[in-house]
């Protein structure tokens, strides 16, 4: 018997459940519905596309309707699903470009619905020129603002991964740049202040005016923004790019799908919502962190992809063979000459989980010391956040202007395995002066977080 599957939302996590699909089972007809009208625009990689590193805009997605030409593969954009009738297993589905709804059945259902970008409610957010940093339409717009002689002053509203990149091209686009947060660090919810106060520091001198602790009162102008409004004064501003957070797209789910007090879809061991046959997947759940023991938002492109390959696996098991293991939470980002990693649990993910932690930050060079700066020795830095009784990694960091986020799948790994300091300080991995030193750059961390004599740079 054919098995009819019904997907909702096109980014990573119903990506990765079709191909999941196709490749374990023979008989299953797949539809996936998008509200939009682009499939799979990656966001991730609008700062790519707003710099011009990419071959073109169209291309910044993960798949199209024609990637799966297979006749049980139905790929519909312009579809919204506005509910679901859980005793009749059927989802209301809209068609927005054709205005017109349907009743589609399902044996079993993937919620990938993902996020939203949020605006902040203030006077003057729906002013012309305050743009949101998401989605393929605004990108379009914000590329367009940029290539703008015209927009001399933007302003960004978020110091996360997405304010960062969008102060970055908006820099290199040849604008004056302010980056806006409520927090007191930028890229704090990602990195300590060891690092965050290197990247603060590298920021001002890439000419971005970082204002942080800010409180936005207003954005300006009539009709068209002029400026944001703060507790400290008025910044002048041709452009504003929201970057301020997300919330899950779960507001049609009240009353049918069990929701925090957030709006997370709340799922069980096995990825199952409270509703038989109905499974949630990637941003708009909350993900199980190995680190921290327990759930919390994870909104990475990896997790909906690992949560997918899950599900799928065990979509048929009336009672699943094993629970989802969980996952770390790893991610990357450049910022101008800088480049970063981290992986796990953070001081200020630790407190919000109520986790417990102690950490180390070590500095040294990447290769042994008679090699010149010059030659391709450039300062390197390690954040180790562990358990302080029983030393088991929790999460960590890497930093530095060469590109050693490779490193930042080591910690990874460590983490997911739960590795002590020990464990990481002996691990066996290659040297050679060409790259590294005797001890690897992990292992010396993993050392002095355990207080060990300084290993010489000799």
């Amino acid at each position: 018997m054919t098995e009819k599957i019904v997907i909702v939302g096109a980014s990573h996590g119903g990506h990765q459940s079709i191909l999941e699909l196709l490749s374990r089972y023979d008989d299953v007809d797949i539809t996936l519905y998008e509200a939009g009208d682009f499939i799979s625009f990656m966001s991730c990689g609008m700062e790519l596309y707003l710099e011009n590193s990419v071959t073109a805009k169209t291309d910044v997605r993960n798949f199209s309707e024609e990637s799966f030409p297979q006749p049980n593969v139905h790929i519909l954009s312009n579809h919204t699903v506005e509910k679901i009738n859980a005793g009749a297993k059927t989802v209301t589905v809209t068609d927005t470009a054709a205005g017109t709804s349907e009743t589609v059945a399902y044996d079993k259902l993937i919620l990938s619905s993902g996020v939203t970008p949020r605006s902040l409610p203030v006077p003057g957010a729906d002013l012309d020129g305050v743009y949101l940093m998401r989605g393929i339409d605004w990108a379009t717009k914000i590329k367009a603002k940029l290539e703008d002689a015209s927009v001399k002053n933007v302003a960004v509203i978020g110091a996360g991964y997405i304010g960062i990149e969008a102060a970055e091209a908006a820099r290199k686009a040849g604008k004056s740049v302010t980056l806006f947060d409520v927090i007191d660090r930028p890229l704090g919810m990602y990195l300590d202040p060891e690092m965050t106060n290197i990247l603060g520091k590298h920021l001002e001198e890439k000419g971005v005016r970082v204002e942080m602790s800010a409180k936005i009162e207003a954005y300006e102008g009539s009709g068209t923004i002029t400026g944001v409004k703060t507790a400290a004064g008025s910044v002048p501003a041709d452009l504003v790019i929201q970057a301020a957070g997300v919330a899950p797209n779960t507001e049609w789910l009240k009353g049918t799908v069990d929701l925090d007090e957030r709006g997370w879809i709340k799922t069980n061991a096995y990825l199952r919502t409270n509703l038989p046959d109905v499974y949630a997947i990637g941003d708009a759940t909350l993900a199980y962190s190995i680190p921290a023991g327990k759930k919390m938002p994870i909104a990475l492109a990896t997790v909906a992809r690992r949560e997918a390959r899950y599900v799928v696996k065990h979509l048929f098991e009336k009672h699943p063979s094993e629970p989802f293991q969980g996952l770390v939470g790893s991610s990357a980002l450049s910022v101008f000459d800088y480049h970063f990693a981290q992986s796990g649990l953070n001081t200020t993910t630790a407190a919000r989980a109520g986790v417990e932690v102690a950490t180390s930050f070590y500095s040294d060079t990447l290769r042994p010391s008679y090699v010149p700066a010059t030659k391709g020795n450039p300062e390197v830095c390690v954040n180790l956040v562990f358990n302080p009784t029983t030393h088991q990694i929790l999460g960590g960091a890497v930093l530095s202007t060469y590109d050693v986020t490779a490193q930042g799948n080591v910690l990874a790994l460590a983490i997911s395995q739960r590795l002590r300091l020990e464990d990481l300080a002996e691990a066996d991995f290659f040297f050679q002066p060409g790259f590294d030193r005797q001890w690897s750059l992990m292992n010396l961390a993993a050392q002095h977080a355990l207080g060990e004599v300084a290993f010489t740079r000799k």
